[in-house]
């Protein structure tokens, strides 16, 4: 829930309006609003001619740890996990009211789901792939993200990579997450602790890819782990990388690295798979040219994404 003092700084940033940074003199002109949460609110703003995110609150111990956080993964083996961070700064408003405020890069791009439903499902081996080479760094380094959640990610261009929009939720390791979303929560599913360890986001990136095709989710019901293996087997396109997900719901890696091993081994059967297909069909030759095809994307899309890496 908003406090009173957030609801006064939302009311007071519309459109047009210009925040000037007390310490550093930069000005901000407010765009419209992205989003809100518990810890404060997100606008899109131009700064300079270039658009940016800025995030406000009038928490100022809770922005001090986020901005940390963004700073602790801009560090991590010199990749950018999260937005870079632009410009942190207090806002006096013209009532002599404080808050406290960052900007950092505005990311564009598509939801994992519109993407998916575009391209084709070949490319979920190669985001999850992606995302367990995030977590791995990221768990390596101390962290936990915490609030993993679909609406948390973007599908970027150039390269094509999923990008993490908010990092409000990440915590060290060891201790109790402090954001969480029930529906990506293991907690709220009665399958493990709230406590900041890596199996905890394993868990809540299953989650992410299950609510690709559950898009208005669903309910936890009498049984919550049998709802869940079900409406995981019911997903055709989850089918080659099942069994992964199976233990990552039921807290079976201890690590990331153990599950982007796993999930690496079934994209490789994946396409033995297609390949073995290919080559043993016999007179159906109409058919080989679409074998083909979903071998060569499988191929081109885990070379683009390995291609990626390289870039920070």
């Amino acid at each position: 829930m908003m406090n009173k003092t957030s609801k006064t700084h939302d009311s007071l940033l519309r459109p047009g309006v210009t925040i000037l940074g007390k310490w550093h003199q930069n000005r901000y002109v407010i765009i419209r609003q992205l989003g809100k949460g518990a810890i404060g609110s997100v606008y899109l703003c131009d700064a300079n001619g270039k658009k940016a995110a800025l995030k406000i609150s009038d928490k100022g111990a809770s922005m001090t740890m986020e901005v940390n956080v963004l700073k602790s993964l801009a560090k991590v083996q010199g990749k950018s996990l999260g937005p870079s961070l632009l410009d942190v700064d207090d806002w006096v408003t013209p009532q002599g009211t404080t808050f406290s405020f960052y900007v950092m890069e505005y990311i564009r791009g598509t939801s994992l789901q519109a993407f998916i439903k575009q391209n084709g499902r070949e490319w979920i081996g190669v985001f999850l792939l992606q995302l367990l080479s995030d977590l791995e760094e990221l768990h390596e380094a101390g962290w936990v993200f915490g609030d993993l959640k679909e609406e948390n990610l973007l599908v970027s261009s150039s390269p094509t990579k999923v990008r993490w929009i908010d990092v409000g939720g990440t915590t060290l390791i060891g201790r109790a997450i402090k954001e969480y979303t029930e529906f990506y929560d293991r907690g709220y599913w009665g399958l493990g602790t709230r406590k900041a360890e890596p199996s905890y986001d394993l868990f809540a990136l299953t989650m992410v890819f299950l609510s690709i095709f559950y898009p208005n989710k669903f309910t936890k019901g009498k049984n919550p782990q049998v709802t869940l293996l079900r409406r995981l087997q019911d997903v055709r396109a989850l089918e080659p990388y099942r069994d992964c997900l199976k233990k990552a719901i039921l807290g079976k890696y201890l690590t990331s690295t153990e599950m982007k091993q796993e999930i690496s081994m079934a994209i490789h059967q994946e396409q033995q798979k297609h390949i073995k297909a290919n080559t043993t069909r016999t007179n159906k030759q109409q058919h080989k040219p679409l074998a083909l095809e979903v071998v060569g994307f499988l191929l081109v899309a885990l070379g683009y994404y390995l291609s990626s890496l390289l870039i920070p």
